[in-house]
């Protein structure tokens, strides 16, 4: 399949449209062409252990996998990201919280710590570093008792306190999905605003802090997605009945 030569500065939403997951993985191997052999090396075979996690996964109208190019993309190139860790966390974000299972293997029995074995097999494969930054972006067990998104906003604040490189990776989840909420269809646009609206401030904060490793264009790049998330957010939730 032939791509435009503009697909380099293409928006990735107009890619998915008009390409889809090919057109993706073409924009991607654009992208890891700055890297090294070595480093290409890595991040393919992140891609590839991505691509057979979520082989059968959709997000309504596309394979799940676009997604996770979509936040591998933004990183390397929005966001200017060359530390090749955070791009294999950024590819494997959602392996541990998908799929804990497939990744265990036989490393852990019936009354074994799944999530914990998962997180052991990518440290094996891709280095301790990378298992600690999906770490702090894969979901917790909640208590079903209390509010789910209220839980889930406690964890993304309290997860990426402390793992700066970690809020690069979540923030370019979250874009994907707040900003490419006008992309959805049917119940999930308002759930997904529901869910996402009360995190734009968190963002925000988490992002202007000094120790959040991106340079001061690119978080004026960040500040300018979430107003635009939150623009979105509120003229789906304050339509009237």
């Amino acid at each position: 399949m032939e791509f435009p030569a503009h697909l380099a500065t293409m928006p990735m939403h107009a890619i998915t449209e008009i390409h889809g997951e090919p057109g993706l993985l073409a924009r991607f191997r654009l992208e890891v062409a700055a890297f090294d052999d070595a480093a290409r090396d890595r991040l393919t075979e992140a891609l590839d252990l991505a691509a057979e996690l979520h082989r059968d996964d959709r997000r309504v109208r596309e394979p799940y996998l676009n997604h996770l190019l979509r936040v591998a993309i933004r990183l390397m190139h929005h966001y200017q990201v060359r530390d090749v860790d955070v791009v294999v966390a950024g590819l494997l974000h959602d392996a541990v919280e998908d799929h804990p299972v497939e990744l265990a293997g036989p490393t852990v029995d019936g009354d074994g710590d799944v999530t914990t074995a998962a997180l052991a097999t990518l440290a094996a494969r891709f280095g301790p570093r990378v298992a600690r930054l999906v770490a702090a972006v894969t979901n917790p067990e909640y208590d079903p008792g209390r509010d789910r998104d209220a839980q889930y906003r406690e964890h993304v604040a309290s997860s990426l306190d402390r793992e700066p490189w970690a809020r690069v990776i979540k923030v370019s989840d979250f874009t994907d999905n707040g900003v490419g909420v006008i992309h959805a269809v049917g119940p999930k646009v308002a759930r997904a605003a529901t869910k996402y609206r009360p995190l734009v401030p968190v963002f925000r904060e988490l992002v202007a802090r000094p120790d959040t490793p991106l340079s001061a264009p690119v978080k004026q790049h960040i500040f300018a997605q979430l107003d635009l998330a939150e623009e979105r957010f509120s003229a789906i939730l304050d339509l009237p009945n």
